[in-house]
């Protein structure tokens, strides 16, 4: 039997995005339309629209709607940019559905993706610091959005390239988990 999840999208827009600040219409419709519970497993369909990140794969996992929603709203796609979605399946749905161009990037390395000068990248997953190989992957005026996090709670960032480097401003906070591998090296100390 499968469930209707019809109403829980519109819950989850109109509780968890729209008080949240989260102001740009193509977003919601876009998660109106996207069905956020064809990216989580099948048993877990049930949570794919609750405040909560869904574990997706092991060790990555959807990112809560609202932190999604922001971090797609600071990234000020438009259609027929080019994106690149790193750990990120529906939020690479979201962009499609607003007009992005978006290539997936879901592999066991994440930390050195093919290709470059994105308009946008975006990842679901937390990361200590982003990679330099994400930030050298933008082209001019790109946008890097996702969650660093090197403790309890994380700060959502944006990078935006510049001809003279990449400027970081933090956004809000968060507390997803850090994908596997992105977790900050610790250094043994006397």
């Amino acid at each position: 039997m499968s469930a209707d999840f019809t109403t829980a999208r519109l819950n989850m827009v109109e509780s968890q995005v729209r008080t949240q600040d989260v102001t740009d219409v193509r977003i919601h419709d876009a998660m109106r339309e996207v069905r956020r519970e064809d990216f989580a497993p099948a048993a877990k369909g049930y949570a794919a629209y609750a405040d909560m990140e869904v574990e997706y794969a092991p060790g990555r996992y959807l990112l809560k709607p609202r932190d999604v929603a922001k971090l797609l709203e600071a990234a000020h796609p438009q259609p027929l940019e080019r994106a690149l979605a790193i750990a990120a399946p529906y939020a690479a749905a979201l962009l499609e559905h607003i007009g992005v161009g978006v290539d997936r990037f879901d592999e066991d390395d994440l930390k050195s993706p093919a290709g470059g000068d994105y308009d946008i990248i975006i990842c679901e997953g937390a990361v200590a610091q982003a990679p330099a190989a994400w930030i050298e992957a933008l082209g001019p005026n790109g946008r890097l959005v996702l969650i660093e996090r090197d403790g309890p709670v994380g700060k959502a960032v944006i990078y935006v390239r510049a001809r003279e480097g990449a400027g970081r401003r933090e956004l809000f906070d968060a507390t997803p988990p850090v994908l596997p591998g992105f977790d900050r090296e610790r250094r043994f100390a006397f």
